[in-house]
Parts: C-alpha cells; sequence; structure tokens
C-alpha cells in the first residue's frame, strides 16, 4: 500500500492534471463540448461531470455522510468554466485530506453503498489510490474526445508533474 507521502503526491498530482485538462478545453465551444461522441459518457462536459461527482460521491464516503447521488452520470454543469473552479476545489480539498490523513486512520475502513446498488468496503488510503486512478482513467476518454474536435489534449503523465516539481 502506499505510504502517507505518496498519498500527498498522487493528490496534487491528480489536481496538476486536472488543473492542465479545464486549461486545454478554455475557449472549446459549447458545441464541442456537448456533442455525442461514441464513448461511455456520451460527451465532453458529461464525462467531465461523472469525473467531478464522483470526486463528491467519495468525499462523502469519506465524511461518513450521504452524497445524495442516484446516478453516476448527474449534469451538475453545463458551464465547463464553473465545472473546472468546482474540480480545481475538490482537488484542493483531496490534497488537505491527504496531507492531514494520520496513517493509522488511512488503514480504517469505511462502509458505503454502490450508487447502483450493492455494499462496499475500502480503506480511506485505498479510497484516495482510487479517486487518483478513477479521475486518470476518465482524462483518457476526455483526451480522446478532445482529439475529435480536434483541440489538443494537454500532457498529463506523471513523469511530466514530476520533472514540474523538481
Amino acid at each position: 500500500m502506499s505510504s502517507a507521502s505518496d498519498l500527498v503526491m498522487l493528490t496534487r498530482y491528480k489536481a496538476w492534471a486536472d488543473d492542465r485538462l479545464f486549461t486545454a478545453l478554455d475557449g472549446v465551444s459549447d458545441e464541442d463540448l456537448t456533442a455525442k461522441r461514441p464513448t461511455i459518457l456520451g460527451t465532453l462536459l458529461g464525462a467531465l461531470n461523472h469525473s467531478y461527482a464522483m470526486d463528491l460521491v467519495w468525499q462523502a464516503h469519506l465524511q461518513g455522510r450521504a452524497h445524495g447521488f442516484k446516478t453516476r452520470r448527474p449534469e451538475l454543469f453545463s458551464d465547463v468554466t464553473e465545472l473546472g473552479n468546482a474540480q480545481r476545489e475538490i482537488d484542493d480539498w483531496y490534497i488537505s485530506y491527504a496531507e492531514e490523513l494520520d496513517p493509522a486512520d488511512g488503514a480504517s475502513i469505511v462502509d458505503f453503498e454502490f450508487i447502483g446498488g450493492g455494499e462496499g468496503s475500502m480503506t480511506r488510503n485505498e479510497i484516495l489510490l482510487h479517486i487518483v486512478t478513477h479521475s486518470n482513467y476518465h482524462r483518457g476518454h476526455i483526451t480522446d474526445m478532445m482529439c475529435q474536435i480536434p483541440v489538443r489534449p494537454p500532457v498529463t503523465d506523471m513523469p511530466v508533474f514530476i520533472r514540474e516539481l523538481r
């Protein structure tokens, strides 16, 4: 399992990559953001909303409260700039959470119910790892859709992030 410092780095990496993605989407037309595409989340804006909403879901699980979502594909934002600002805010929350998480608490189990039904259990550390890998997965979908517009997607590889850290 990852160390506390690894989880902090990973949450910072997620925030960096998300920021680069939203910066690259600045100026993309609403038409391109909402055009139906042959992908599991339908549109660029749909994929961005999904990724953000799932960050909210996992935040609620970590906080031990209900999240209120009935679907994994909510339409929370129609404006990509507003969504980008909200994404940056939740990314900052995850960085702070990882920085403040006591190593012993990282191994504690969080029980939750999946939106689609069924119960689950993960450690707090596993949840943090999941939110990072989940956003990476969907950034792949989003960059593919950006290429279809065509808009050049940003480079969000971890080695680039690490190079920029140093």
